[in-house]
């Protein structure tokens, strides 16, 4: 784990018998270079050639911070005027297999590229780079740690202007000015909260519902820090609950639990969904626990592994996954409990520290 994830790459390109590489993805820019940015409409690239110093191409209005930033000094520029893909003439003839992201790169784009470097083979690199990345280094571990610290306070200080008859969307809008506030980039998805029935929907979208005693109340949300995300889901109560809202919320804890006892490296993701299900499923739950149980965290909100049932896949050490079992009944309510996890040498660590029994509020 020495090696820079741009020499890492640089050996797997030469395993797989590429020539070179293009990265087109900014976060994954970011990933190996240092540099982040959001070019828009404009192109940003990476051209790494094995055994050649890469080519870091930035639009000109970027031109100062990539410099600043970026571990790669070799920084081609291009203006609004420009055809950028110029800049890859110099490779054509040179080339026979080129490594692209398949999954980034738009038919627009590729149609350009294929006009620029003439007849060059373009293979996938997609695994390559998820193979990179599903280890967090110790730095990128810090800035996941950074990321969830801040949306706990963010919910912390947020729960504060929870009040009978607040709205859903005004508690979005005080939970992602708190984001900002506290120091983060900004949310790492749209920020979800979703009261009474409505916690019923697993992908709900907010609105103009207001809080009554009696509610569930849900708060889906994370952060951007430093370019790593957090992910966290909290289920509250406003006042009494019904007593199957209650035992709702107790098998839903209950098979986080168990989830995360599940996980240890080496193991397929699967035990991990199979152990959190097996509790919901005794509960008498089971149709209603209608999404996987987790999902790969880090500089995206989703990435690899996905945690489902089917994948076989086995946990690496130092890979970090969220763990969100949930239960839903459309027009009565519904729990999810989410934390952000890290695989260890012999099972997980919970980065996530707020507290999961549940908390009455009102």
């Amino acid at each position: 784990m020495n090696e820079t994830p741009l020499a890492r790459l640089e050996a797997g390109l030469t395993a797989q018998g590429l020539d070179a590489a293009l990265i087109t993805d900014p976060k994954h820019i970011y990933y190996l270079t240092g540099f982040a940015s959001n070019p828009h409409e404009r192109f940003l690239g990476l051209i790494l050639t094995p055994g050649q110093e890469p080519l870091l191409i930035v639009p000109a209005l970027d031109a100062d911070d990539a410099a600043a930033a970026s571990s790669v000094k070799n920084i081609a520029t291009h203006s609004d005027t420009d055809n950028p893909y110029s800049l890859l003439h110099r490779y054509q003839g040179q080339l026979k297999k080129m490594g692209l992201e398949k999954d980034y790169v738009t038919v627009s784009r590729y149609e350009q590229l294929t006009a620029a470097l003439g007849s060059v083979e373009f293979a996938d690199i997609g695994s390559l780079l998820r193979s990179l990345r599903v280890k967090k280094t110790p730095k990128e571990v810090v800035r996941i740690r950074r990321a969830i610290a801040l949306i706990e306070e963010v919910l912390t200080q947020g729960l504060s202007h929870v009040r009978a008859g607040v709205t859903e969307i005004e508690l979005v809008a005080e939970m992602e000015y708190r984001m900002k506030k506290l120091g983060a980039d900004g949310p790492s998805f749209d920020t979800m909260v979703l009261s009474g029935p409505k916690t019923g929907l697993p992908h709900g979208t907010p609105g103009d519902r207001k809080l009554q005693h009696g509610d569930l109340l849900m708060f889906d949300m994370g952060v951007y820090a430093e370019g790593y995300a957090s992910d966290i889901t909290r289920t509250f109560a406003f006042g009494a609950v019904s007593p199957e809202l209650k035992k709702m919320y107790d098998t839903v804890l209950e098979a986080n639990l168990a989830a995360i006892r599940a996980a240890k490296p080496g193991l397929p993701c699967a035990d991990v969904d199979r152990a959190a299900r097996a509790v919901i499923e005794a509960a008498g739950y089971g149709e209603r626990f209608v999404h996987r149980v987790g999902h790969g965290l880090g500089l995206d909100i989703h990435e690899y592994p996905s945690l489902h049932a089917q994948n076989q896949d086995p946990l690496q050490e130092g890979c970090v996954f969220t763990i969100e079992p949930g239960i839903y009944i459309a027009g009565a309510g519904g729990v999810r409990i989410e934390d952000d996890v890290i695989v260890t040498s012999n099972g997980v660590e919970v980065l996530t520290s707020y507290p999961k029994e549940l908390i009455i509020l009102g």
